[in-house]
């Protein structure tokens, strides 16, 4: 059924079971380490990630596969809200209601888990239901979430604080060697003249004709996210990153009035109501969910959507092996990230670009199928 080294959630009984009942699935987690060590301002130095695999399986003979991750901690806590409440909700329901699941795992946990890890641990189960589901209509995701192209731009998203001027820039150089076309690095050094003297420099290494980002992991204070845009202003700067807190919306209007840097966020807000109340209220020029944390490809949709009525461009954060199929199938599809976590490392498809552009895969389901072989020396046993 599945493999042996993850926890599985005995088969439930079923009076009259529909073929398209889920009726058993399991969770494993694995700790993935990281080539060498990465820094960010906020969350200190990165030496390893977790991912989160939750497996359904269907009457009807369908495996449904999905994850999450996290930045190396919490992931514990995520299997255990997925072995202990998730799948004993679903087995025995139709696998074909993805939506009307969403809504009931976020009803029945909202009053002790509102966004934070109940999100992450939804996630994984809802990209679970979206594998069936197109496997089912033997599709691949980018079609059957809404078919508008196969392809979609793309960013390198380094976590680089932590490297010396010198390392950033050749790290930066080995982005365009590989085909990229638009660049981020972090920002929040303990002196700002030092986030200033790295962006100058890594501009003057790519050239005018790669587009620029950077990404403070909301290190700053709004004076400080103000000083900092204004200083740079002259660089051509595509967006600046979470600059401070992402619950402070109206810190964040604040800088979008008083620098000219369009603002970015999306990697903390964990449920659609956060990503509405930030359209509203904080300045912001893109949003970038993360399938992972917002409730999985039926949240991730939602917030498209929301900011396809706004005018919007969707970006993304995080795990580009899904989001690339997600982000060529919207109309407004901005610039996804590659990130620096490479779950992609792990399955049987890496990330494919093309002319700078990130391919989704034709394959039927998510798009996204773990190389067993190579996660299997970092399951954790719980």
């Amino acid at each position: 059924m599945g493999s042996n080294n993850m926890s599985v959630v005995a088969t439930k009984s079923i009076t009259n079971a529909g073929t398209f009942n889920i009726r058993a699935g399991e969770v494993g987690l694995y700790k993935i380490p990281l080539k060498e060590v990465l820094s960010d301002a906020m969350h200190g130095d990165h030496t390893h990630f977790d991912v989160i695999v939750c497996k359904l399986y269907t009457e009807d003979g369908y495996e449904g596969v999905g994850y999450t991750y996290t930045g190396g901690k919490g992931g514990e806590a995520i299997v255990s809200l997925i072995e202990k409440e998730l799948i004993p909700y679903v087995q025995g329901k139709d696998s074909r209601r993805v939506e009307a699941h969403w809504h009931k795992m976020n009803e029945v946990l909202h009053y002790v888990g509102r966004g934070g890890i109940l999100s992450f641990a939804i996630s994984a189960v809802d990209i679970a239901l979206w594998d069936i589901r197109c496997k089912r209509l033997n599709q691949p995701l980018w079609q059957v979430a809404g078919g508008h192209s196969n392809s979609t731009r793309c960013y390198a998203g380094g976590i680089d604080l932590n490297f010396s001027k010198e390392k950033l820039l050749s790290n930066i150089q080995g982005y365009l060697d590989r085909g990229f076309k638009s660049v981020k690095i972090k920002v929040g050094q303990p002196n700002m003249q030092d986030d200033i003297d790295r962006i100058r420099a890594v501009r003057e290494l790519i050239g005018n004709d790669i587009s620029f980002m950077i990404d403070a992991n909301y290190s700053l204070t709004v004076p400080q996210a103000i000083k900092l845009g204004r200083a740079v202003e002259d660089v051509n700067i595509d967006w600046f990153e979470e600059p401070t807190n992402p619950d402070d919306l109206y810190g964040y209007k604040q800088i979008s009035e008083k620098q000219n840097i369009p603002l970015s966020m999306g990697e903390n807000l964990h449920t659609v109501y956060e990503f509405n109340h930030a359209v509203r209220h904080a300045g912001l020029s893109y949003l970038q969910p993360d399938a992972s944390n917002i409730g999985g490809i039926t949240g991730w949709l939602k917030v498209a959507n929301l900011a396809y009525v706004n005018n919007m461009p969707i970006c993304t954060h995080g795990m580009h092996e899904l989001h690339v199929s997600l982000m060529a199938s919207q109309p407004n599809a901005g610039n996804m990230e590659v990130h620096s976590f490479p779950i992609d490392e792990y399955t049987t498809s890496p990330l494919q670009l093309v002319d700078g552009r990130a391919v989704a895969p034709d394959l039927p389901g998510i798009g996204v199928e773990f190389d067993e072989s190579l996660l299997k020396p970092h399951y954790v046993k719980l």
